[in-house]
């Protein structure tokens, strides 16, 4: 495949500890974890990194909500951990008194709250799941379907639909309907990846999907009729390097940003052509 856009490509910042995740929050910050925990916020404009709070162990894909709170997702803690912006961690949900998390990845809110989680089980044991946490904490297994190492996953524009990046068996990219924090219909395949493992995910405002893969070092798009495009590759594994989620900010959502997890930056390009639609911050309470 070709380098598509890399002379475009910046680093935004450096020196980071491996981030996996990485978001933009309602004050417009981009967030990003680290392999010892730690949680970053850094504001565009001056890339000051300020470590603004500590769990345990990988921090995985973030989420927030109109208060500024940062929902990560840590297996270490096989739970999802919650943040303020002051740095006070704690538990939001480790699952339910049937079954218990065991690789919280990504999370995202729908419009009213709810906040989706793959879980994404051991690799290769088939054994994942996607919960939905209400707000205040109530926690729901909404489909094992979706069981082939669930990773990254997005809420449509319009809030009625879950997509979820599936790692394995086979690579692909799927969705299903959502209702008041429910599964409300058939999973179906957006798009079929094959030779890829499928991560993270964002949407642009044009309704095109794009998709962050830690194999390969690349960051496709999809698009609205399901054909796949190569909107970033690096067989150099320099500029991307395992970009394992993806996420949009700046002036009207027009810088990207994606994590390396098999590095120590965060990649930045502001000459993409798209825009990122907009994240749903809910008043969770």
């Amino acid at each position: 495949m070709p380098l598509i856009n890399l002379q475009y490509a910046e680093t935004f910042v450096d020196g980071l500890d491996h981030p996996e995740g990485v978001a933009c929050g309602p004050d417009g910050k981009i967030y990003a974890g680290g392999e010892d925990g730690q949680l970053y916020r850094i504001a565009i404009e001056s890339r000051q990194i300020e470590h603004f709070a500590t769990t345990q162990g990988l921090n995985l894909g973030m989420a927030h909500d109109a208060a500024g709170n940062t929902y990560v997702c840590n297996p270490g803690n096989k739970a999802v951990m919650k943040a303020t912006p002051q740095g006070e961690v704690t538990v939001y949900s480790q699952g339910n008194a049937e079954r218990s998390m065991l690789t919280p990845n990504y999370p995202a809110f729908d419009p009213a709250g709810h906040l989706y989680v793959c879980d994404s089980g051991a690799w290769k044991a088939d054994n994942g799941c996607i919960w939905s946490i209400a707000p205040g904490g109530e926690t729901t297994l909404i489909d094992t379907e979706c069981r082939h190492f669930p990773n990254g996953c997005a809420v449509s524009p319009d809030g009625r639909h879950l997509y979820v990046a599936m790692s394995l068996n086979p690579p692909r990219i799927v969705r299903f309907p959502i209702e008041q924090g429910r599964k409300a219909g058939a999973v179906e395949t957006v798009a079929a990846m094959p030779h890829t493992v499928p991560d993270g995910l964002a949407f642009c405002a044009d309704g095109s999907l794009l998709l962050s893969c830690y194999r390969p070092d690349a960051i496709f798009r999809i698009l609205p009729d399901g054909n796949v495009t190569v909107l970033m590759d690096d067989y150099e594994g320099t500029w991307l390097g395992a970009p394992t989620n993806v996420c949009f900010g700046g002036p009207d959502l027009s810088i990207l940003f994606w994590a390396n997890l098999g590095r120590w930056h965060i990649g930045m390009n502001r000459q993409t052509g798209l825009r990122g639609a907009g994240l749903f911050y809910p008043q969770v309470g």
